[in-house]
């Protein structure tokens, strides 16, 4: 989650006065982003990769903090490819985006929860026959903006 999307969503002041007492988030949170929360900046922040920083919430947190249920499983119907951009109106963008392999997270790219236990099987299923379904799915790239309605009303459109 981004600090632009907590922002968007109304959530960014609650984290804030969390952060600032002294509750804790996720371990792995970039120190700038825990100073950008108590400064009450809400700038995107970069990596040298060019990832944006994000708060890294413990699983429990979306739930007491947000007020997020977690979902155990799920049945894709389509794929949204979203570019977020503050002040940004909603609309299709002309790219033909898929899902690919980098889309995934795994225990390659994933250092937050490493196998400590060694409990993860050595054969591990790749990511082929996935990509291959999903592949079959109805995609649409969007831009969208922080306006929550707008994005809403967008969304209810292509998607229905």
């Amino acid at each position: 989650m981004l600090l632009g999307l907590l922002d968007a969503l109304g959530w960014y002041d609650q984290i804030r006065e969390r952060v600032q007492r002294g509750e804790q988030l996720h371990p792995t949170q970039h120190q700038k982003v825990t100073d950008a929360l108590r400064s009450g900046s809400r700038t995107p922040l970069w990596k040298e990769s060019g990832k944006e920083l994000k708060p890294q919430f413990f699983p429990d947190q979306l739930a007491t903090w947000l007020g997020l249920t977690l979902a155990t499983e799920g049945h894709a119907a389509r794929l949204l490819f979203p570019q977020i951009t503050r002040g940004a109106e909603p609309a299709p963008l002309d790219e033909d985006r898929t899902v690919r392999g980098t889309d995934f997270f795994t225990a390659g790219t994933e250092d937050r929860y490493p196998d400590v236990f060694g409990l993860l099987p050595a054969d591990l299923p790749g990511t082929e026959p996935l990509l291959e379904l999903l592949g079959e799915l109805p995609r649409h790239a969007m831009m969208l903006g922080h306006d929550v309605k707008a994005n809403t009303a967008f969304l209810q459109q292509i998607t229905t």
